[in-house]
């Protein structure tokens, strides 16, 4: 049709081994943190501030659940709505490294550590990345890493 724009989704072959991409804008609110946490990890130090004040994290902080949502939240609107993505095989590692508190603009830092052609599945390659969630341009609160399959424009 003409008139319309065509978009060509990233594939396997757009991740260059050691390429590092910033990308999200994301404000996290106590509301927020609270309406998680009551949904679907509700320990008293991601639902009350006072509470979460006597206790080792010293304030209200988001559950690590929370983060790793926040993570794919981030990297949909990132890239992976924009890619011949086919899911993933799993998570390799997740760390928390400090408490996620209400207040910060969080955005990821990724980094791509590995590419590798299916040798089963020519039409997809596997690319293991290094995800970190940065708080305020900063911190990073949170590293995943692990493997996404991709559609790959040229099958081996």
């Amino acid at each position: 049709m003409s008139g319309m724009a065509t978009t060509t989704l990233l594939t396997f072959e757009d991740f260059p081994v050691g390429e590092v991409l910033s990308y999200g804008s994301l404000a996290l609110t106590a509301e927020a943190i609270i309406a998680f946490a009551r949904d679907y990890d509700a320990q008293p130090f991601h639902l009350d501030d006072e509470v979460a004040r006597k206790t080792m994290l010293g304030g209200l902080a988001a559950s690590g659940w929370h983060a790793c949502a926040l993570l794919m939240r981030l990297n949909c609107d990132g890239f992976l709505n924009a890619a011949a993505s086919m899911g993933a095989p799993g998570v390799e590692e997740v760390k928390w490294l400090m408490p996620l508190r209400p207040g910060v603009v969080l955005s990821v830092r990724r980094t791509t550590l590995e590419v590798r052609p299916s040798k089963s599945r020519p039409e997809m390659g596997l690319v293991r990345f290094l995800f970190e969630l940065v708080a305020d341009g900063e911190a990073v609160i949170m590293t995943q890493k692990g493997y996404i399959m991709f559609g790959r424009r040229q099958a081996a």
